[in-house]
């Protein structure tokens, strides 16, 4: 009666326990009220998610190259499996409340000492067997009482660990997402940037062609020809920096999709145009921040563990209760092994508390909080930047489109410039300075102008990402 009244009170311990440490609560945090104001139409205060954001570019080639990075990826990959460690990890910890239970058997021929003490001193001796066979085979039990809660702030850390280790999945997508779209804008602008250069080679081979007619026919001196030739060469030097450029933005995005780096030079040697912006882009406001980029709410998580191994910690300095058990076979005989007589079984309740260890726990506990100091810190600064990088990404995006609309003006104006020169400069009316000064303006102007409308739509993959979209449509 008295070992059932005690297995009895062990059993209801846990449900009348407490749990040691504190108690986690999401640490307060003020975002601004909105945005600063870009003076830019095509931002909005919509709120939207942006799940797939990268569609709003209507870009077959972009689509296609975003699925299959999706699927290949090997950072994404390499994520995806460290979330199923730290799912099994939660596994191990939720195991860790149920009791285990070993089973065994073992076959041993033994002799024992007869001098031993008791055995060796009694009457007739010699007439115990102290050589023989022993059969054995059982089963033992163990059942920590998880009184304090120390494996109920463990299960806590594996399940908060578990989602971070998930939001750490989705910030790699996010990244995968926009290295994705920015090499794809490299590259379709390097392209652009060599069919402007075909354009302007062309116009000056033309200019040279006219000079030299007439330098033939006497109008014109042999300087002009030479300084016509020298721009035809400038012109022409650019080519192979710009075909460095396309190639190692098509290599980057083969690796981007777990292939070897020239693996999409046919599918990508075509020129094609920049993605281009929509005309609207929906940023929310600040406070949908928080909930949305990937990397702020694992950072969150991480705090809710370190929160939770104090706990864990600090449970070590109270005793452990524990229920233990046996059952089992032993016998010197294999034919009366399975006998009842041959049966022995142990139940009891046992504690252990590590009354004296040099302060290792209190140690441990005060380690174990700087760690969640430090986790807040983290969680504070990750808030921080998100709020800078969007704020920096709008600015920037909204300042390239004014300076991309501004050079387009200066391009068309160029573009006339070099034309009213040509006219006048093939009737003799003016000198090739004139002309050679017009051209030379007109293809930086232009080299310019496809660069920034490559950086309008880099920008925006660089606010998009910033905003944290993308990462809702991933595999949970």
């Amino acid at each position: 009666m008295k070992t059932t009244a005690l297995i009895s009170a062990l059993l209801v311990l846990p449900a009348a326990g407490c749990t040691v440490g504190p108690d986690y609560r999401p640490p307060i945090t003020h975002a601004p009220a909105q945005w600063s104001d870009h003076h830019t139409g095509s931002i909005t205060r919509q709120n939207d998610r942006l799940g797939e954001w990268w569609k709003l570019f209507h870009d077959a080639e972009l689509d296609s190259l975003i699925q299959r990075a999706l699927v290949a990826n090997l950072d994404l990959r390499m994520a995806e499996s460290r979330v199923r460690q730290a799912r099994s990890e939660q596994g191990f910890a939720e195991a860790d409340f149920w009791p285990t239970v070993n089973a065994s058997g073992s076959y041993t021929r033994q002799k024992q000492s007869q001098n031993q003490p008791i055995l060796g001193s009694l009457p007739n001796s010699s007439n115990i067997p102290f050589e023989n066979d022993v059969y054995k085979a059982g089963f033992d039990a163990s059942w920590e009482i998880d009184l304090f809660g120390g494996k109920r702030r463990a299960l806590e850390a594996a399940t908060a660990e578990l989602a971070a280790m998930e939001y750490g999945r989705r910030d790699v997508l996010v990244t995968l997402l926009s290295e994705v779209a920015r090499y794809y804008a490299l590259t379709r602008g390097a392209q652009r940037q060599w069919a402007t250069l075909q354009n302007q080679i062309e116009a000056q081979e033309e200019t040279v062609k006219i000079t030299r007619s007439r330098v033939d026919h006497g109008s014109a001196a042999e300087l002009e020809l030479q300084r016509a030739l020298a721009l035809l060469a400038s012109v022409q030097s650019q080519a192979p920096i710009i075909e460095t450029s396309i190639q190692s933005s098509i290599h980057r995005l083969g690796v981007l999709l777990a292939q070897s780096p020239d693996a999409l030079n046919t599918e990508l040697s075509a020129t094609a145009t920049i993605p281009a912006p929509p005309p609207q882009v929906p940023v929310g406001l600040p406070s949908d921040l928080l909930l949305r980029r990937p990397d702020v709410l694992r950072a969150e998580r991480l705090l809710a563990a370190e929160t939770a191994r104090i706990g864990q910690v600090k449970a070590e300095l109270f005793p452990k209760f524990s229920l233990t058990g046996s059952a089992g076979l032993i016998s010197i005989s294999a034919s009366d092994f399975f006998l009842p007589s041959s049966r022995t079984w142990s139940i009891g309740p046992t504690v252990q508390w590590r009354i004296f260890d040099a302060g290792r726990v209190l140690a441990s506990i005060n380690a174990q909080t700087e760690a969640q100091d430090q986790a807040l810190l983290n969680y504070q600064k990750i808030i921080l930047t998100s709020f800078e990088e969007v704020e920096t990404a709008l600015i920037t995006y909204a300042k390239e489109q004014e300076h991309y609309q501004r050079l387009e003006q200066e391009v068309n104006a160029n573009q006339r410039a070099v034309e009213l020169a040509s006219q006048r400069y093939a009737k003799g009316w003016t000198g090739y300075l004139d002309l050679l000064d017009a051209q030379r303006t007109l293809y930086i102007s232009q080299d310019e102008w496809v660069r920034s409308k490559r950086t309008v739509t880099l920008n925006l993959v660089a606010l998009y990402k910033a905003l944290g979209g993308g990462w809702e449509t991933g595999k949970p």
